[in-house]
């Protein structure tokens, strides 16, 4: 659960410590009995309240949430360092608490009638501890820490500050987000600090920096994946990840399978070539590329179209990288570049829906993108499966032409059912190959229905227009500076 939320050892053990030092638990009787169902399963009268209990009063001594009945100090309303006192200098047994659940009172009937009730004055208790709280003494990087935060209250209590903090703003992205003249001056290498830019290109430098990077020997296939790459990592649950950093060029990223690291090693050492040359930030490099890509691949297509750019991107140094935390962010799947790492219980269609909902995407852009990725060949190891195109790298509508072709069916390759064949009804030739990501655009109803908006004949500059206005929107996605 921790590693979860990104804490290393030091920041749970004060977590788990600094929660426990404050409160008790509540499992006064057995939740099978008296807890009723959750608010949207309770009856309509209930109001949405939910979980009501019917032991006794349900609420004070009659209490039952987690089924763990007591508190873990002496004096359970009170900051101090009582906790670190009692788990380190008892010895524990195990019992149950009336809710039936296990806990962990002292041995032999040590401190019993030292803990005073929550709701009643005239009862006393035993301290409690779970075996969570016991990991803190028996699990040997946590009993070092935890002696540690004992024999330095003062270490401890800044610890929790510190970790309280974090699991309370974590998910909120960038410092640059907060509000109010409570925000701490200081910068936590978890909020992802990212140094300013040197230089901010100008409009000038921005057509300029263009025709260099389309000069630089990249293909538009190679712009575009790197691109987005580097801000397709954003993630709108935790506002973490994204363009802005460059830390695709860093570890973890840079080694990330998704990322193919030969091809993105090519495409950073042009980048990193062209910053040193121009004192301009990678990170807006590596968009600009992007940009300048989509632009010239609507050109081919015959349609003339300028992609929007925001600069003013810095890049982030290696010192200012949680490896470890950033290491979570790692895509296991993505759908727009139909890579697929094997081992997910969910469907590859249901895993693309999750990657368009991590990038905030409608289903109109996530489609438009789809198709657009598709043509512009920019698969993981430009594999051909959803290039339904004789001209990959040009930004045509070809990808929904052919996959509303009424003329071409579709059959499974093997029993998985994850590539398929597209042949031809008459003469059973295979025209193209595709992946569940593919198909599921002219599968599901609703998508199908956009996918033939952009099959029409007339809707090729449609088609580009709405595929740049969802390539900008995830290239500024972390863009909460502007």
């Amino acid at each position: 659960t921790f590693a979860r939320m990104a804490m290393n050892d030091e920041e749970t053990v004060a977590l788990v410590a600094g929660g426990h030092t404050f409160g008790k638990a509540h499992g006064a009787g057995d939740p099978g009995k008296h807890v009723g169902p959750e608010p949207e399963a309770s009856p309509i009268q209930t109001m949405g309240l939910g979980w009501l209990n019917s032991m006794g009063s349900g609420r004070g001594v009659d209490t039952i949430t987690s089924g763990i009945e007591g508190a873990w100090t002496t004096n359970p309303t009170q900051w101090d360092n009582e906790y670190f006192k009692i788990l380190l200098e008892n010895e524990w047994e195990l019992t149950k608490s009336p809710a039936g659940a296990q806990q962990w009172i002292p041995k032999g009937g040590a401190m019993a009638g030292t803990v005073p009730d929550a709701h009643d004055s005239s009862r006393k208790h035993a301290p409690i501890m779970t075996t969570a709280d016991l990991a803190l003494k028996f699990d040997p990087a946590y009993l070092k820490i935890s002696k540690d935060f004992y024999a330095n209250p003062d270490k401890f209590s800044d610890a929790f500050a510190r970790a309280w903090f974090k699991l309370n703003h974590r998910d909120m992205g960038p410092k640059t987000r907060y509000l109010g003249n409570l925000v701490p001056t200081e910068d936590l290498i978890w909020q992802d600090p990212i140094s300013k830019p040197n230089k901010v290109p100008t409009a000038a430098d921005v057509a300029n920096l263009k025709k260099k990077i389309l000069a630089s020997g990249l293909s538009t296939s190679e712009m575009v994946f790197t691109a987005w790459a580097s801000a397709s990592t954003f993630r709108g649950t935790d506002k973490r990840g994204g363009a802005n950093g460059s830390r695709i060029r860093l570890a973890p990223q840079k080694n990330w399978e998704a990322n193919d690291p030969t091809e993105l090693a090519k495409a950073l050492k042009i980048y990193e070539a062209l910053s040193a040359e121009t004192g301009f930030s990678i990170a807006d490099l590596i968009v600009l590329g992007g940009n300048a890509a989509v632009e010239k691949a609507a050109q081919d297509a015959g349609v003339n179209i300028e992609v929007p750019f925001l600069a003013g991107r810095g890049d982030a140094k290696a010192e200012q990288t949680d490896v470890d935390s950033f290491a979570v962010l790692e895509p296991t799947f993505d759908g727009f570049r139909n890579y697929l790492r094997p081992g997910h219980v969910q469907t590859t269609e249901q895993l693309l829906l999750e990657k368009a909902n991590l990038l905030t995407l409608s289903a109109p852009e996530m489609t438009v993108l789809v198709g657009g990725m598709r043509a512009l060949n920019a698969n993981y190891k430009r594999s051909n499966h959803g290039v339904f195109t004789k001209t990959p790298g040009v930004l045509t509508n070809d990808f929904f032409v052919a996959l509303t072709d009424i003329n071409i069916e579709w059959k499974p390759t093997d029993k998985s059912e994850e590539l398929f064949e597209g042949r031809d009804r008459k003469t059973g030739k295979v025209i193209w190959t595709g992946t569940r990501n593919d198909l599921i655009f002219g599968s599901n109803s609703q998508l199908r229905a956009l996918a033939e908006v952009y099959a029409q004949n007339d809707a090729k500059a449609k088609f580009v227009r709405d595929f740049v206005a969802a390539w900008t929107k995830v290239m500024n996605l972390d863009r909460f500076d502007n």
